[in-house]
């Protein structure tokens, strides 16, 4: 168990830092763009995106090698064992969206849930990133 733990506690690591790093990378860009406020904003917000996108593929990638590992648990139903359905499942945990037609087993479902946990935390987080942004240059009128 102590290294289902500790294996969780890296993926959740490595997406913080990605997320860390790309919000931080967004910011420095910004006063150098000589665009309107409005492109920086859809640039922050796509950048954002990847960011998330970014760190969904590394829980894809756990729950690939997890799957594939022997006694760290499997994903069930309509699943063929690609890193595609993994991909999916992913997108659905992190999202917050939910699973049904995948659903995990034994101790793989930890990291389900610290994934849906992760991905909340981290979406509001842009969110906030994102309104401040906006914010700095809103008319008070």
């Amino acid at each position: 168990m102590i290294y289902v733990f500790l294996f969780n506690c890296l993926v959740v690591a490595i997406a913080v830092m990605i997320h860390y790093e790309c919000l931080y990378r967004i910011t420095l860009c910004f006063p150098k763009m000589t665009i309107k406020h409005r492109s920086r904003i859809v640039f922050g917000v796509f950048g954002a995106l990847i960011a998330h996108v970014i760190e969904i593929w590394v829980f894809a990638l756990a729950y690939y090698w997890m799957d594939h590992s022997d006694n760290w648990g499997k994903l069930t139903g309509n699943f063929d064992g690609s890193l595609m359905d993994c991909a999916y499942f992913s997108f659905t945990v992190f999202s917050t969206v939910g699973f049904g037609d995948i659903e995990p087993t034994g101790d793989l479902r930890y990291l389900t849930g610290i994934e849906s946990l992760t991905g909340l935390v981290l979406i509001t987080w842009t969110a906030s990133f994102l309104f401040f942004e906006m914010q700095r240059h809103w008319n008070n009128n």
